[in-house]
């Protein structure tokens, strides 16, 4: 699956401590050993704020990825199939607890 990595995020901040514990808290899965983006093999250190590469969808979504991964800046990142989108939208997820 292709998404875009959303730049200028990291003010938005959660009641989970942070955006990988959200991540964590709302996959419903393990965090992975390497990176979610494809043949990236360093581990996740951040929850990411993306979105699907297509024209239908707009939300907001997280996933786990390294440091260097989320400073990139091109448009697309192929990302690895099993792992989940989990909603970046506080009132479905942590504040709806």
């Amino acid at each position: 699956m292709k998404v875009t990595n959303l730049n200028g995020t990291s003010d938005n901040v959660c009641r989970c401590g942070s955006w990988l514990n959200h991540w964590k808290n709302f996959s419903k899965q393990s965090l992975p050993d390497h990176c979610s983006v494809t043949n990236c093999n360093k581990k996740p250190e951040v929850g990411a704020h993306v979105q699907k590469d297509n024209s239908y969808d707009k939300n907001w979504y997280i996933i786990p990825i390294c440091q260097d991964c989320n400073a990139k800046t091109y448009s697309s990142l192929e990302i690895s199939d099993y792992i989940a989108l989990v909603s970046a939208n506080k009132s479905e997820t942590c504040d709806k607890v």
